[in-house]
């Protein structure tokens, strides 16, 4: 048996961040991954998914350079090139952790992880054999989450696609179906009508993106249309059946029509990784696929904590990373302030972005604040004109009564990097002022961001 201060169970950006932290600390560490390490994020989502938006990007830029003067013909790509790229890309980001692991001399254990009722951690190799046991005086679950299923449909990761089965299709599909239209729907939908694919997106809300203001949402949308894919609101996905080498999706609602495509991408949301971990041996809280925690990350059960997506939405990589750091930081005694949830941001990286922080203006009315909304759009912005980005805008809430900033959306170019000025604003309590008298550099994407600000106040110059 190996003792340890701290045990990590999975190395997605919540547990190897964990890791590294408690090291840093001055636990003795360990962490247990079944697959590779830096989890779905870095091996499966985020990191590898940016990689393919990129060629969509440049794929997509390449069919308007006559705007910009260029003429460019037989434009010609290489779709077992580009997968591969988004997979080398993985592979570095897994090195990457290998690295950290070694650096701050976490002992990385490779293999399945049980709990036992006496709160050491089996180890076990895919056969199921035994390979070693841990005992550690706190176990942090960073086991992440997974695709959600449609019912009782599986993912076949050939004809019924997962996010992972949808990175590594060997050729483009003709047609493809999309059911949802979350950060990962239109994600893909974006990648895929870049390389030819006819898409169709099926969501249950009036909107796409149902969590963005509908200005935001609508920007995207109109984008879509114009790139020809599909989009089918208030529709609802009945069934999903495989035949013949083509998928049917049966839908209701708004729309009724059989779709029949190459491939189905059930992008519907996800669910923690909470089996076969020994939870319930322990009496360990587990509600809706969620992992139950108090505000220090503490489940029910002494010494063993959650962090990340395996504990409840939000599910972000940079949630669990935050959590992770906040949760062993709390352990060792440390006087560390509670996360702020409401100074989470979200991104979107199809094109346009979309990126956002804080409540949305009609959730911002529905908890009864009086509002001042500022909206500036890209195509008065000097450097949007300059580069041809002039597509969306930014977005800004504030509180009458307070000149509180409750919540900020950009759509456009470079909008998940252009929010974080309004992340910070949120989390420093900035006002209005604050951020105007604030000088930003011209020409630049950021002055729509003080722009939308001076909007919402009479303020602004160049609207």
């Amino acid at each position: 048996m190996k003792e340890f201060d701290v045990v990590v169970i999975g190395s997605g950006p919540g547990g190897y961040t964990t890791a590294v932290r408690a090291s840093q600390l001055g636990f003795k560490t360990a962490i247990v991954e079944k697959d590779r390490l830096g989890g779905v994020c870095l091996n499966w989502g985020c990191i590898p998914t940016k990689a393919l938006l990129k060629n969509a990007e440049l794929m997509n830029g390449l069919k308007h350079m006559d705007n910009y003067g260029i003429s460019v013909e037989n434009v010609k790509f290489d779709f077992e090139k580009i997968i591969a790229r988004s997979r080398g890309v993985a592979d570095l980001s897994e090195k990457g952790v290998k690295y950290l692991m070694k650096k701050n001399k976490v002992e990385v254990f490779e293999g399945s992880a049980f709990i036992n009722k006496d709160k050491t951690i089996k180890v076990t190799d895919k056969s199921g054999k035994e390979i070693d046991v841990l005992k550690a005086k706190h176990i942090i679950v960073a086991t992440g989450a997974r695709a959600r299923q449609l019912g009782d449909l599986k993912f076949d990761e050939k004809k019924v696609l997962s996010s992972t089965g949808a990175m590594i299709l060997t050729e483009v599909p003709k047609k493809m179906t999309i059911v949802g239209s979350g950060a990962i729907g239109v994600e893909f939908a974006y990648f895929y009508n870049a390389f030819g694919t006819e898409v169709t997106i099926v969501e249950m809300m009036p909107n796409i993106m149902p969590i963005e203001d509908k200005d935001i949402s609508d920007v995207v949308a109109r984008e879509f249309k114009k790139s020809g894919i599909k989009l089918l609101t208030e529709t609802k996905t009945e069934s999903i059946e495989v035949k013949g080498g083509k998928v049917t999706t049966k839908i209701s609602g708004k729309n009724t029509e059989d779709l029949v495509s190459d491939v189905v991408l059930v992008a519907i949301g996800v669910t923690g990784n909470v089996e076969n971990l020994g939870l319930e041996e322990l009496g360990v809280t587990v509600e809706k696929g969620s992992i139950k925690i108090d505000k220090d990350y503490k489940t029910n059960a002494e010494g063993i904590y959650a962090i990340g997506d395996v504990n409840g939405p939000p599910w972000l990589a940079h949630v669990a990373s935050s959590e992770g750091i906040n949760c062993i930081e709390k352990i060792k005694g440390m006087h560390t302030p509670d996360i702020n949830y409401s100074d989470i941001p979200g991104c979107t990286y199809c094109q346009p972005q979309v990126a956002s922080v804080g409540l949305t203006e009609k959730k911002a009315l529905e908890e009864g604040y009086e509002i001042n909304v500022g909206k500036f759009p890209f195509s008065a912005n000097g450097k949007s004109r300059g580069t041809g980005e002039t597509v969306g805008m930014v977005k800004v809430i504030f509180d009458k009564k307070y000149d509180e900033l409750l919540g900020a959306r950009i759509v456009g170019a470079e909008a998940t990097e252009t929010i974080m000025e309004f992340v910070l604003a949120k989390s420093l309590e900035a006002t209005h002022e604050q951020i105007i008298k604030t000088v930003h550099a011209h020409p630049s994407l950021a002055e729509s961001n003080l722009e939308a600000v001076g909007v919402a106040y009479g303020e602004a110059i160049n609207i």
